[in-house]
């Protein structure tokens, strides 16, 4: 069965004209559930992350100005929410239905977290809508329970995952890659062991060149035991801070192809869903409720 991590905790309240679509998370859940895609049973609630597991990936300093309410203006203004005890418990709640659906991912090749992706969020420090990085949470996680040995972590979000590649730049046992626009945001990018840098504009047949191209081959050369596959859909050429000009169906066959790519080799893959910033939320909603639509008929059709 696809195991969707889901809570209402997900959506959090912004002030008035705020540029993040977080009404987003209702909405996807609501139409994978109108469409038939799945049924309400396949929704799990995940509970608040354990702090061992926040300090194990995060510095203790930081950890606390976020529990204490205590992070300066500044750095508030570099995550880019307003920082409440809710934007944090939702924080928790994230990155522990990530770990859930890597473990549900082992059992059944592929789980889902509805949000997820903080791919911005460093050890120190939050920036671009990312307070604790859920990915580098799960794959130490992971790690330290002998549940894995080596990890691949896929980033086809649009913009590169550079707070995951600083996290893991001397951790062998986690692979990053990226896709993601050249001269997008963040301007200063990190190494993650594999980056590929996208011109603006690129369109759908030459984007899904680079993902058959490399894809296969990072999963034989990697031979992770467990991939995390960020699958943001700010790649989309409606979107309002992506550059790049995929349309939803090529981002649907994006999403096809990892599935594809990840069921032949046997490989299980636990998917958070990242950036998508299209100005018609219909189109945001579309595109992720695809990847869930691909994860569905890959794997249990």
């Amino acid at each position: 069965m696809l195991k969707i991590a889901f809570s209402s905790i997900y959506k959090y309240t912004l002030p008035e004209g705020h540029r993040f679509p977080m009404s987003k998370y209702e909405l996807i859940p609501a139409q994978l559930l109108h469409q038939g895609i799945i049924e309400q049973e396949h929704f799990f609630e995940p509970q608040p992350l354990e702090e061992t597991w926040i300090l194990r990936t995060h510095d203790k300093a930081y950890w606390q100005s976020l529990k204490e309410l205590s992070i300066s203006p500044k750095a508030a203004r570099k995550i880019g929410f307003p920082i409440r005890k809710s934007l944090i418990d939702r924080g928790r709640v994230i990155a522990q239905g990530t770990i859930d659906c890597a473990l549900y991912a082992k059992q059944y090749g592929v789980a889902m977290n509805v949000a997820g992706g903080t791919h911005h969020s460093f050890r120190d420090r939050g920036e671009g809508f990312c307070v604790l990085n859920d990915f580098a949470i799960a794959s130490n996680y992971l790690l330290d329970n002998q549940l894995a040995q080596q990890i691949l972590i896929i980033d086809l979000d649009v913009h590169q995952g550079n707070g995951t590649a600083k996290i893991f730049e001397q951790e062998p046992r986690v692979f990053t890659f990226s896709m993601h626009g050249a001269k997008n945001y963040p301007l200063q990018k990190e190494n993650s062991d594999l980056d590929i840098p996208l011109e603006d504009g690129l369109k759908d047949e030459p984007y899904l060149d680079l993902v058959r191209a490399y894809i296969p081959r990072l999963l034989e050369e990697v031979q992770p035991d467990l991939v995390f596959y960020l699958s943001g859909v700010d790649v989309l050429a409606s979107d309002k801070l992506g550059r790049l000009s995929l349309s939803i169906e090529g981002c649907k066959i994006r999403d096809q192809l990892v599935f594809e790519y990840c069921k032949a080799a046997n490989i299980p893959v636990a998917v958070s869903m990242g950036g998508g910033y299209s100005p018609k939320l219909a189109h945001i909603v579309d595109a992720h409720c695809n990847t869930f639509k691909m994860a569905q008929e890959v794997f249990f059709d």
